[in-house]
């Protein structure tokens, strides 16, 4: 799967212009590439690179004795480095050709070119990071939020990990005793109660799963699809929720003919908001009618719907047949334009059975009581958690739900005090599904998945 014998390469930088860029490597031979390729700087003192010290100097081509850039150099001895094996990182300017030149010295040095999180996974495979850990690098470079932050560090920290081993081994303990009684059967093995160990596991991943949704969400993020026929104010409240002035807006019905997208952080959950064109089934504009089908496009592919109705008008049909395709979907209804009106007509609210919001885009009235509707719509009135949740993938609380219900039917079967072996083969499955989490059970196809995801470099 991947080699642990070579020596690899990547600049690790955006490529794009900036101050700084950096090229690492890791391997047995970072080194000795490095020594070959990088000259100190003018001081007399300075006669070798001492260890995790920055040093100043140039990348020189050996074979044409070319300066490629001047750099900062830095030599990370094995054990203690991110991957448990020798670093080397090179910092140049932040310009594309400096660094490609830098790589491509390394590369013809020696080294190869590193694969999609290659780095990450060296630290796996040398025991430097668990499988959730590893994942959760990822999620710190990719944090929208500082929720969904707060819940990477915690997560590269190992809580999340922590957890499952101490389910995991409370596991493990039950197991080797059934095994025990299995394969010793003659002999006389203490007994032993397993029950309890059980009970706790299933309390323990009941905890966890819990507030695997909402981790999800705080890590994910929703899409949150602004319709409405036109002329509404939905883009209009799309500039207000930013707070800046990102869509056009004019009196005109119709001028938004195509999806627009911004990121919105609401309470640390990453809110992708799409203003949609004017929903209508009466348009000779060709363009407007594409518009109008990427509306429907988007509202379909959304988690959720912010229906805006103008709140200073009785309800139209437009209104209601935009309601009725909402589908089940989970929805706010946003009654717009208050500041037009004295008093809001009673039936604009009727037509969709979800909670209603008054506002007005135009003034910002009601607008943080339509964030906080957003929010709590999203966790369906829960309270929010005061520490980041523990679980925040998908594929985590995926695990977590088998080895849960492996643990509840071990346990089922021990209280009616069913055959040992059958027992035994629900636990050893329950302990295989939290092997997957941190790595000790997962195949090479799921590791190299992972590791799939991130950028080279990392």
């Amino acid at each position: 799967m991947y080699s642990l014998d070579d020596t690899i390469a990547a600049i690790s930088t955006p490529i794009g212009e900036g101050g700084i860029g950096i090229v690492r490597l890791t391997g047995p031979e970072a080194r000795a590439i490095l020594d070959r390729i990088f000259a100190l700087g003018a001081d007399p003192s300075q006669t070798e690179l001492e260890p995790r010290v920055l040093h100043y100097g140039h990348i020189i081509d050996p074979a044409s004795r070319q300066a490629i850039d001047e750099v900062l150099a830095v030599h990370m001895p094995a054990p203690k480095t991110y991957t448990r094996q020798d670093i080397v990182e090179i910092q140049g300017h932040g310009g594309i050709v400096a660094l490609r030149g830098i790589l491509s010295l390394c590369l013809r040095q020696g080294a190869r070119l590193a694969e999609p999180g290659e780095f990450t996974a060296r630290a796996f495979l040398n025991g430097r990071l668990d499988l959730a850990q590893a994942e959760a690098v990822l999620d710190v470079v990719q944090a929208r939020t500082e929720v969904s932050l707060q819940a990477a560090i915690g997560q590269l920290a190992g809580s999340l990990s922590d957890q499952v081993r101490a389910v995991r081994a409370s596991l493990m303990e039950a197991l080797v005793y059934l095994e025990a009684s299995l394969d010793f059967a003659e002999d006389e093995i203490p007994e032993r109660g397993i029950g309890a160990d059980m009970e706790q596991a299933v309390a323990h991943l009941s905890c966890l799963l819990e507030e695997a949704e909402r981790g999800i969400i705080y890590r994910q993020g929703i899409r949150a699809a602004i319709v409405g026929r036109p002329n509404v104010g939905k883009s209009s409240l799309l500039n207000r929720l930013l707070r800046t002035s990102r869509a056009i807006v004019t009196s005109i019905p119709g001028t938004t003919r195509d999806t627009l997208e911004e990121t919105v952080n609401l309470q640390g959950i990453p809110v992708v908001l799409v203003d949609t064109a004017g929903i209508t089934d009466k348009s000779e504009d060709v363009i407007e009618r594409l518009g109008i089908e990427r509306s429907r496009a988007a509202l379909s592919q959304s988690d959720l719907a912010l229906l805006v109705l103008d709140a200073s008008q009785p309800p139209t049909e437009a209104d209601r047949a935009i309601a009725s395709i909402m589908d089940g979907k989970p929805s706010v209804v946003v009654l717009n334009k208050i500041d037009l009106t004295d008093a809001v007509h009673r039936d604009v609210a009727s037509i969709l059975n979800a909670p209603a919001v008054h506002v007005s885009a135009l003034t910002g009235t009601g607008i943080q009581d339509l964030e906080q509707t957003i929010v709590d719509t999203v966790f369906s009135g829960q309270v929010a958690a005061a520490e980041p949740p523990a679980v925040t993938s998908p594929r985590h609380k995926e695990a977590l739900a088998r080895a849960l219900d492996h643990a509840q039917v071990a346990l089922s079967a021990h209280r009616e005090g069913l055959l040992a072996d059958l027992v035994a083969i629900d636990l050893t499955a329950a302990v295989n599904a939290l092997g997957e989490i941190t790595g000790q059970t997962a195949g090479e196809d799921l590791v190299e998945l992972i590791f799939s995801r991130f950028c080279v470099g990392k």
